[in-house]
């Protein structure tokens, strides 16, 4: 990627590729593999790469998907991350590892080996767009003109012999970087570990809290915030004195009230927060109220009602960064004209000059009432469900990898000018987080129950960091 001035793009005469071919074994009348390519990020210096592929299966016979592999050739310096954006075939089924070239020529030292854990891909059909991209740790930007898979003038889909395909192991398409056929390697995937197997440590709180000030809530490791900041509208307060606990539905809740008089002196954003960020491989659950008008005043903020967990941002692009969000907004924002549930995994971010790394799935539909939400987060993938239905499903790069704090806040995004006060409620009844195990909604729900049920208040074997 970024190179030292010595090296040229590489170019192979002749003879060479005769040679290639030669060494590849054609793929048989009955499975004959092409890829085609093109390229979303075609500056010579960039941020990620951006290889998108189609392989199109042109024999008689149906491929199974899970035997094939797709090898991009680059030259890098540093650890790089993969992400699939989308996908036809779905990007759950898509992976990708970096593999170093035994025998590193000009124009490349590893290669993106790109994979699917299922699907057919039938006779005269094409998988439809596979949009991949990758990019350094660092997020430090670099030199992809050189590479010798990129094609700069490849934006739309056409045939491109610079990017391998191999089929249960043998070479069935394409060139490789210094024209021959580099062995099979055995290297371990670059996927995020799925930690310890088994339950380590449950933290469980019903929020049975005389108010913000009880001293308990320190002593069980929570912060009821009062710092300034972000997120939400500049100037507003969290105010730890609108954080109570009061009798709801028969027993005690969080309870975060967040107002505003249509100015930012007179706005008040509200949070609760695990006071360790200890949290995060495991299940993570709440019974949380969200409400689409307000208890008082004027209606039409664009308010956000959340459940998440989050990583510090030490620094733009931070690569260390993760967070996981339940984000309900009644009354749209953010682009948005209508209440939608929002739940987003993040990579990483800027704020200015705003750049995300980060994919969200969303739902367009009223979520006012209670809600058991539960977020599982093991073997790479991160999956949200909402009442037992299974609500997004995301990973890859936006796996967390760095231990995270348990939040809930309220906020708004923006005012909408009426100076009359008006005031949002979020309660939530219960939170609960099983470390390095993977429980059922169903089975969140039972063990609950079964803690109340032995007058479990609060109970925390999580160990700290």
């Amino acid at each position: 990627m970024r190179r030292t001035p010595w090296k040229t793009v590489l170019a192979l005469a002749l003879p060479l590729l005769l040679a290639a071919v030669a060494l590849a074994p054609p793929a048989t009348a009955a499975q004959s593999l092409r890829l085609q390519y093109r390229t979303s990020s075609t500056a010579a210096v960039t941020a990620q790469a951006e290889p998108w592929f189609k392989l199109v299966n042109d024999g008689a016979a149906p491929v199974p998907l899970a035997q094939v592999k797709i090898r991009y050739y680059f030259r890098g310096e540093t650890a790089y991350r993969f992400a699939c954006s989308w996908a036809v075939v779905g990007c759950s089924t898509v992976t990708g590892r970096f593999v170093p070239l035994a025998d590193p020529v000009p124009a490349a030292d590893r290669y993106l080996e790109v994979g699917f854990t299922s699907g057919t891909l039938a006779p005269g059909a094409d998988t439809g767009d596979l949009q991949l991209r990758f990019h350094r740790t660092d997020w430090q930007n670099f030199t992809q003109s050189d590479d010798h898979s990129f094609g700069a003038s490849r934006t739309v889909y056409g045939d491109w012999d610079r990017v391998t395909v191999h089929l249960d192991g043998r070479l069935v398409w394409g060139t490789p970087a210094g024209g021959g056929a580099e062995p099979t390697p055995t290297v371990t995937p670059t996927v995020t570990p799925t930690g310890e197997p088994g339950g380590r440590g449950v933290l469980f709180d019903d929020f049975s809290y005389t108010g913000p000030s009880d001293p308990r809530l320190a002593q069980r490791g929570w912060t009821v915030r009062s710092s300034a900041g972000g997120p939400g509208v500049p100037g507003a307060t969290w105010s730890p004195s609108s954080v109570t606990f009061p009798s709801a539905d028969g027993g005690q809740v969080l309870q975060l009230d967040s107002s505003t008089d249509g100015t930012g002196a007179g706005t008040v954003h509200t949070e609760l927060s695990t006071a360790v960020r200890k949290f995060h491989e495991g299940t993570y659950a709440a019974r949380v109220r969200f409400s689409d008008a307000p208890v008082s005043g004027p209606d039409g903020e664009h308010v956000v009602q959340t459940f998440f967990t989050i990583t510090p941002l030490r620094q733009n692009m931070d690569p260390d960064y993760g967070e996981l969000d339940f984000e309900y907004l009644p009354n749209g924002g953010w682009g948005e004209p209508g209440n939608i549930l929002y739940a987003t995994s993040w990579e990483t971010y800027q704020a200015d000059p705003w750049q995300a790394v980060n994919v969200h799935t969303e739902e367009r539909a009223s979520f006012a009432g209670w809600h058991d939400l539960v977020v599982q987060v093991s073997g790479g993938r991160i999956r949200y469900y909402v009442d037992g239905r299974l609500f997004a499903d995301h990973g890859g790069e936006h796996y967390p990898e760095t231990p995270m704090w348990i939040m809930f806040n309220q906020w708004f995004i923006d005012l909408q000018g009426s100076s009359a006060r008006r005031t949002y409620r979020q309660q939530v009844d219960w939170v609960y987080h099983s470390r390095n195990e993977v429980v059922p909604p169903a089975d969140v729900l039972s063990r609950v129950g079964a803690l109340r049920a032995a007058s479990t208040a609060f109970t925390d074997t999580v160990p700290n960091p």
